[in-house]
């Protein structure tokens, strides 16, 4: 009786285990897992890395990011903290020059062997930045064998890369879009989506359709902070949304929406109006307050790094739960890489929420609030008598 215990167990350890609000997920022979996340500028060159560990060690099939892979207005605290660049004036032609290629070195080889996919957030289109200068650096991930395949099983006449692109592994299309400017969707994404989303439709090998982008469809919890941004985002947002709710109500097929833009994890996103739908921007990116009317809890986390892990059963149906990463997760090899406190600093001042004067300056993110002038008495001296 000992021994099928035994294979059980050497089973969860084998394919990954872990914990969550108190649930025990554990992939099994009947199940796999792909992990999510965005936003890692500022502190992402500490972050990632341990990311990176930890979804390798829960055997996920790929890792997504949702885009914001630097700051790019605006110096990254990594990078400067860094041996290659410690102590050196750069200016800002210069970090702009090497923004992407140190994301690359820093963020995306830990993953090894594990695959990558990238979506495009409104970061990387900061001037000078374009979309044809996103796509010349990451032609290679954007043109990968998988995407090439699939883009040309879709149309065999395409050959033009693109922000926007799909896959399909074991039953499930993962979309990834392109909404990091205020012209998105355009119409040839909006078609195209529709296209894709037809042939899901018909084929009865796709149980599950999973889209990835970086602003949260319109109306959800963080409509601040998301495809509520411009008419643009938002009429074209909620077509794409009602496509989904049609789409599911018709073929009685699981869809998911998946976002980050927002530094903080929420789950629930729509507020039970619909769509299953999260936001995880935890991958480094100084982190944000919740929206007001968002009480803290296991569902709405401020102050946190990690990443979503999504586990696929046979039916199509995804079990999602969040992965919190420590300060002590962190490798060895990155903590020595850096002076001595600085990774501790992300960890306890990158963030708004922690440490108010961290704010943002970006047209597409929060003001800085004003620092009230001193009053006169404080600064004028007073008159002899």
């Amino acid at each position: 009786m000992k021994l099928p215990a035994l294979k059980f167990v050497t089973r969860i350890l084998f394919f990954g285990v872990f914990s969550v609000q108190g649930c025990l997920w554990a992939q099994t022979a009947d199940t796999w897992s792909f992990a999510v996340s965005g936003d890692s500028r500022n502190c992402g060159d500490i972050v990632m890395p341990g990311i990176a560990v930890g979804v390798r060690a829960d055997g996920a099939k790929f890792y997504w990011h949702l885009g914001d892979f630097r700051a790019n207005y605006d110096f990254d605290q990594d990078l400067l903290a860094s041996p290659e660049y410690r102590g050196k004036h750069l200016a800002i032609s210069d970090y702009q020059r090497i923004a992407w290629t140190d994301f690359i070195s820093q963020q995306v080889n830990p993953f090894a062997d594990t695959p990558v996919y990238l979506a495009i957030g409104n970061h990387e289109l900061v001037p000078p930045k374009t979309r044809a200068d996103f796509l010349q650096q990451f032609a290679d991930w954007l043109d990968a064998p998988t995407l090439r395949a699939q883009r040309l099983r879709d149309d065999p006449q395409d050959h033009a890369l693109r922000t926007y692109y799909h896959w399909i592994h074991g039953g499930v299309d993962f979309i990834s879009l392109d909404n990091a400017s205020g012209d998105q969707f355009d119409e040839a994404q909006l078609a195209w989506i529709e296209r894709a989303l037809a042939r899901d439709e018909s084929d009865a090998s796709i149980r599950t359709v999973v889209l990835g982008m970086h602003d949260a469809l319109p109306d959800s919890i963080s409509t601040g902070h998301g495809m509520n941004e411009s008419a643009q985002m938002e009429r074209s947002g909620r077509r794409v949304y009602e496509d989904l709710l049609a789409f599911r109500s018709k073929t009685r097929k699981y869809v998911y929406v998946l976002a980050s833009h927002s530094h903080f994890y929420l789950e629930d996103v729509f507020q039970g109006s619909g769509l299953p739908g999260w936001i995880v921007g935890t991958a480094g990116a100084v982190r944000y307050k919740l929206p007001d009317n968002v009480e803290p809890g296991p569902g709405a986390q401020p102050d946190v790094y990690g990443y979503l892990m999504g586990t696929v059963h046979q039916n199509g149906e995804i079990k999602f739960s969040f992965n919190q990463l420590k300060e002590s997760d962190i490798p060895a090899e990155v903590n020595n890489r850096y002076p001595s406190g600085f990774p501790h600093w992300c960890f306890a001042h990158n963030s708004e929420h922690l440490d108010p004067l961290r704010k943002e300056t970006t047209n597409r993110c929060t003001d800085p609030e004003p620092i009230p002038a001193p009053s006169p008495s404080a600064t004028t001296p007073k008159a002899k008598k």
